[in-house]
């Protein structure tokens, strides 16, 4: 790989014979690709190449608006050793773990920590924020509940007791550890759970956590629906029992097909939310895109490839960024969920013995959009940018708080991702955003290629950009500055 500036100081990754080979061994025969050509795809959209996106670990990285999936541990449908060396590199600084109950307690009243204290200790250690959830039942208690997904609450005295005690005790342990904690996982795919045992199942449990860890940020509900009428009736019952302040969120999860048919419901949350409390923000929780057919769990029976999930990947990212939801990518590692079949929304592929295999196109491109959009970037909420072009359109403006550069994100948001890589030609005018020398950029591949002069107009406080190519996965116009570092 060989290393230059360009005129402004700025790093510029080029492509040579040097860096085709150059990788990071991480695994067992696995290996992150830092080649230029990591994130191969049939892309070439007409104009020059001159880079690609320098990847950033998780520790080059202030902070962002993403958590990273790593469930299912306490269900041992994953391993934890098997993909904790690809999480930091990946850039995402927060990842969501689920505290199982039933694997920790099982003998009444003797509580073993330690499988969960490796994979915290392993995270904190690499520089990671934990979100603890707090799930599920525990068999060994009559009453006591399910142990997987879509498993009742518990509900005999009993088991509700030793619930009590368990979370009491996960709180003390993690306390000083884990600030961050979450409800019961998807409560509501259980038809016997209604909004009223939701909201105070919750309110139980948060009681708990606040009382041990008094600063603890909560995320209320963990719904696996975005209806907003579901989130009003639990948020109905919470502000009856004036209980609504103890959350720092509220979680929703809510997949769809095209990740851009979403948003009419994440304006409406927004909306009943506000209507509970001024203080409290809605996260959605559970998104991701299998990288192939599946006959069981969300968005089952589509031919999705490792092209089309990386495409969705993205749009659920920057979608979710576009109208200010903090945002999960659902998951790390493909799991082998026992007695259903391999969930393959994995960035990673394993395994039915849980072994990673193969590193998916999808996680080049969540680590290009992870090392691009973090916090030092601002979100230009007026109305800045305008796209003509023959269908359906999402785009956003942005803006480095520090330095003004900017840059605009746009996709073809008419249907579900594709596989084909053919863009078309846009018509993009920006207000209010300045551009000395902007470039576009596809966040799939990574690749970063100059804009023609002749295809750039100025007029005041406009920015016309002609036959900018476009396509169904986000690209950008940026200031090269804000992506050669």
């Amino acid at each position: 790989m060989f290393d230059t500036r360009n005129s402004a100081g700025g790093r510029i990754w080029f492509s040579g014979l040097v860096a085709l080979m150059i990788t990071v061994v991480l695994g067992w025969g696995v290996e992150i690709d830092m080649s230029l050509d990591r994130a191969k795809t049939d892309l070439n959209p007409g104009l020059k190449q001159i880079g690609v996106i320098k990847p950033r670990s998780a520790d080059e990285i202030q902070g962002s608006n993403w958590t990273l999936g790593c469930e299912t541990l306490d269900r041992d449908f994953a391993i934890f050793d098997e993909y904790k060396k690809f999480i930091a590199p990946l850039g995402i600084k927060t990842i969501r773990l689920q505290g199982g109950w039933a694997k920790t307690e099982k003998e009444k009243g003797k509580y073993d920590f330690e499988w969960l204290d490796k994979i915290i200790n392993d995270a904190t250690g690499r520089g990671l924020n934990i979100i603890l959830e707090t799930d599920y039942g525990n068999t060994i208690y009559k009453g006591g509940g399910g142990f997987d997904l879509a498993g009742g609450f518990p509900t005999s005295e009993e088991a509700l007791a030793a619930w009590d005690r368990w979370v009491d005790a996960m709180a003390n342990h993690y306390k000083g550890k884990v600030r961050d904690w979450a409800m019961w996982n998807e409560p509501d795919i259980n038809k016997k759970h209604k909004p009223e045992d939701i909201a105070i199942f919750n309110i139980r449990t948060a009681e708990i956590i606040k009382r041990v860890i008094p600063d603890a940020r909560i995320a209320g509900l963990s719904l696996a629906s975005s209806n907003p009428k579901l989130l009003d009736n639990c948020l109905k019952v919470l502000a009856e029992k004036g209980k609504v302040d103890l959350f720092h969120w509220f979680i929703y999860h809510g997949y769809e097909f095209n990740p851009d048919k979403s948003y009419q419901n994440v304006e409406e949350l927004k909306a009943t939310l506000a209507k509970y409390s001024t203080k409290a923000k809605m996260r959605q929780g559970e998104n991701g895109c299998p990288s192939e057919i599946a006959t069981r769990f969300a968005l089952s029976n589509h031919p999705w490839t490792e092209y089309s999930q990386a495409k969705w990947d993205l749009r659920r990212m920057l979608g979710d960024l576009g109208h200010d939801v903090e945002s999960a990518v659902f998951t790390i590692c493909d799991f082998n969920h026992v007695g259903r079949e391999i969930n393959r929304k994995g960035l990673l592929r394993a395994t039915a013995e849980k072994k990673v295999e193969k590193i998916k196109l999808a996680y080049y491109s969540v680590q290009n959009a992870v090392s691009v959009f973090d916090n030092t970037l601002e979100r230009v909420k007026k109305p800045v940018v305008a796209v003509m072009y023959d269908k359906g359109t999402a785009s956003f403006g942005y803006r480095n708080k520090v330095t003004g550069q900017s840059l605009v994100v746009m996709w073809d948001n008419s249907g579900t991702p594709g596989d084909a890589f053919i863009t078309r030609p846009a018509q993009v005018t920006v207000k209010g955003l300045a551009f000395k020398e902007p470039v576009w950029v596809d966040l799939v591949s990574g690749r970063i290629y100059e804009i023609p002069a002749d295809r750039i107009i100025k007029a005041e406080e406009f920015t016309i950009f002609k036959d900018i190519p476009l396509y169904d996965a986000p690209v950008l116009v940026a200031e090269k500055g804000l992506i050669i570092k």
